[in-house]
């Protein structure tokens, strides 16, 4: 992680910090479950200096990010929030980001480990169009929230996005099982607030003084895995397509221009199903631990024995987990799209002497989501030429 991105706010009472993707910020101010409630409420903030912050500026900027992206940004508004994906030839996620225009620039918002390549990315492809790309991480920290920040915040925000999630967009669709009335991320109402990063600490002042809390990451982090929410940092691998965490809701125009990833886009979508999908887990609560990042799925009976299940094959990973306040331990997993959606799964944890979890499922992405209209169906991704 870039040494720029480290937050001063760890410095304030109770901050714990956090590990992996969400170092430097605090994961906690000594009362996760009263923090996640307060942040639920929209009445804390959460430190997420840690994120990185692109612009694009120039008269070509809107048309320029449509023709490389997901996302139909050519005709976006000011201040009209949106999310774009850039794929690579195969389809595959290898940016995710918030995206707002104020009228003269475009702002990006990602995780923090993506800013630098990412800027690096789109510079190169300029070419002879009228756009300035800069990393402007070092100058605004982003602050996260589930309400609009206090008005009294001084200095004020410049740049807020609200995300889209889970509400359906222009030329989208859905790959949940559910009605969308019925989506657990109806409540969900994440905004992204940017702060002059020299200014950060006045700016929290200002945020407590009109009577708000810090949250930390594991509170922002348990109600984003309650709302379905997928994470670049978190959900997306190596191999992972849109379709698969349900974000061509919010990420994808299916029926906009040419882009890289886009045949494969339109070949699952239309011919096919994605080769796996995204699952929300009710952990069992009784080992009082939480398994980690990156454990193994198995779709094995909690019944079998630890030798059992020590070698039973896994069919897929937990990808972010947290402890929610009122459903207690959660989790998100990319499963193989085949496995029995009524059936328990278990959690593996560790290696040598493994943790085992039982965990019911709850589907996100359907089995069947995709169209199939007579071709054969499967795994349609296709390595890329060389």
């Amino acid at each position: 992680m870039d040494e720029r991105l480290s937050s001063e706010l760890l410095s304030r009472p109770g901050a714990v910090p956090d590990s992996g993707d969400d170092a430097p910020v605090a994961g906690h101010y000594g009362d996760p479950t009263r923090e996640q409630r307060a942040l639920e409420q929209g009445s804390a903030v959460v430190d997420l200096s840690n994120r990185s912050v692109v612009t694009v500026s120039g008269p070509d900027r809107l048309s320029w990010l449509s023709t490389l992206s997901s996302q139909q940004i050519a005709g976006l508004k000011p201040g009209e929030p949106t999310e774009l994906l850039l794929l690579d030839i195969s389809g595959r996620i290898e940016h995710d980001a918030a995206v707002i225009d104020d009228g003269e620039t475009v702002w990006l918002i990602t995780e923090g480990s993506h800013g630098a390549v990412l800027a690096q990315w789109l510079d190169s492809m300029k070419f002879m169009l009228r756009v300035e790309i800069t990393d402007r991480s070092a100058e605004y920290a982003v602050l996260g929230s589930m309400a609009a920040l206090p008005e009294a915040t001084s200095p004020a925000p410049q740049i807020v996005w609200e995300d889209p999630w889970p509400q359906l967009g222009v030329g989208a669709a859905s790959y949940a099982e559910i009605e969308e009335s019925q989506h657990p991320g109806s409540d969900w109402s994440w905004r992204l607030s940017l702060a002059p990063r020299d200014a950060l600490g006045a700016v929290i002042d200002s945020i407590l003084q009109a009577g708000w809390m810090l949250a930390g990451t594991m509170a922002s982090e348990a109600l984003r895995i309650a709302a379905w929410r997928p994470r670049l940092a978190r959900e997306v691998d190596e191999k992972a397509i849109p379709h698969e965490l349900d974000l061509i809701r919010t990420a994808v125009h299916l029926s906009k221009g040419c882009y890289k990833g886009q045949e494969t886009v339109a070949r699952v979508h239309n011919l096919g199903h994605p080769p796996r999908r995204l699952v929300f887990l009710h952990l069992d609560g009784s080992e009082h631990t939480l398994p980690a990042i990156g454990s193994d799925v198995l779709a094995a009976s909690a019944e079998a024995s630890p030798e059992q299940l020590t070698q039973e094959r896994a069919v897929g990973k937990i990808t972010s987990v947290g402890r929610h306040h009122e459903m207690g331990p959660i989790a998100l997993a990319l499963v193989k799209r085949k496995v029995d959606p009524a059936l328990q799964l278990v959690v593996r944890d560790g290696a040598e002497e493994p943790s085992f979890y039982a965990a019911a499922q709850e589907i996100i992405v359907r089995p069947d989501a995709g169209q199939a209209v007579g071709r054969p169906q499967g795994d349609f991704l296709r390595k890329p030429r060389r």
